[in-house]
C-alpha cells in the first residue's frame, strides 16, 4: 500500500532534483524512515545521506548546486565559474572545476563532487559590513534559487584566486575579457574590499590594460594603503610584485 500511494506521487515529483528527506515530509508528510524503506524498494535512489534521485533520472547540476547554497550559509558560484557563466572565458578547460565560495568551510557532499567536480573556499575579501547579496544574483536563464557572482563581483574573487588557483596570464585575458561592468555596482564592492593583493592587482591590471573602471581601483588601492610593495611567489612559479599605490598615483579623471 505504501508503495502504491507513491506512485501517485511521482508525477509531482521534480525530475533530476536531488530529494531531502526534509523536503519530502514538507511537501509529502514522508518521515525519514518512510524515505529510507522507498529507497530500499527501489523507489527512490539513494545519493548520500539524507538525499534521494528519483530511479532512472540523470542529477542536475544546478539544481544540485541550488540545493547546496540552501543549507550554506553564503555559498554561490563564484570567480573564474561565474565569469564563464555570464558569458566571459579564455579558454575551456576539459575538465572545469565549479568555483564555489561560502562563508564558513563545510565539506561538500561526495554525491555533489562525484558528479561534478568543485572547489570550495571561504576567503574574505570583503569587510563585515557589506550586505551578504551584494554582487550575487541567478543567471537570466538560470534558478531563480542558484547565486552566482556578477561579474563585477567574480573579477574579485578571480583576482583574489591569481597565483593560488589561477594562473596571472589567464587573469589578465580574464579581466581584460569583461568590459561591461557596472561601475557603480563595481565601486561599491571595492568600497567593502579589505584585501591589499586584490585592490593592488586591480588596480595595475586596470592600469595597463586602459580599462574604465582604473581610476577607481586606484583610489580604493590607495585607500588599503599596506606596505610600500606586496612580493609573492605564486604556486606555479610567478613572481607577483605589486607596488604600493598612493593618492598622488591616482590620476585626476578628465
Amino acid at each position: 500500500m505504501e508503495n502504491f500511494s507513491f506512485k501517485h506521487l511521482l508525477s509531482s515529483l521534480p525530475r533530476g532534483e536531488p530529494l531531502t528527506t526534509q523536503w519530502l515530509r514538507d511537501e509529502f508528510g514522508l518521515d525519514a524512515n518512510h524515505a529510507a524503506r522507498l529507497g530500499r524498494s527501489g523507489w527512490l535512489t539513494k545519493l548520500g545521506r539524507g538525499v534521494f534521485l528519483l530511479p532512472g533520472d540523470t542529477l542536475d547540476m544546478s539544481a544540485s548546486l541550488a540545493l547546496l547554497a540552501k543549507q550554506t550559509p553564503g555559498l554561490h558560484v563564484s570567480g573564474r565559474t561565474a565569469l564563464a557563466w555570464r558569458g566571459v572565458r579564455h579558454s575551456i578547460p576539459t575538465k572545469e572545476r565549479i568555483a564555489l565560495w561560502s562563508d564558513a568551510p563545510t565539506k561538500l557532499p561526495s554525491w555533489l563532487t562525484e558528479h561534478f567536480p568543485c572547489s570550495l573556499q571561504t576567503t574574505h575579501i570583503f569587510d563585515a559590513s557589506m550586505p551578504a547579496s551584494l554582487g550575487l544574483a541567478p543567471l537570466p536563464t538560470g534558478r531563480a534559487d542558484l547565486p552566482v557572482s556578477t561579474q563585477e563581483r567574480a573579477i574579485l574573487e578571480l583576482l583574489s584566486d591569481a597565483g593560488k588557483f589561477q594562473s596571472l596570464e589567464e587573469t589578465r585575458h580574464l579581466v581584460e575579457c569583461a568590459r561591461n561592468l557596472r561601475l557603480s555596482l563595481f565601486e561599491e564592492l571595492l568600497s567593502h574590499l579589505s584585501r591589499i593583493k586584490v585592490a593592488r592587482l586591480a588596480a595595475d591590471l586596470s592600469d595597463s590594460l586602459e580599462l574604465p573602471w582604473k581610476d577607481v581601483a586606484k583610489r580604493h588601492a590607495a585607500r588599503l594603503g599596506g606596505a610600500t610593495r606586496w612580493v609573492a611567489v605564486t604556486r606555479t612559479g610567478e613572481r607577483l610584485d605589486l607596488k604600493r599605490r598612493t593618492d598622488s598615483a591616482v590620476e585626476t579623471p578628465r
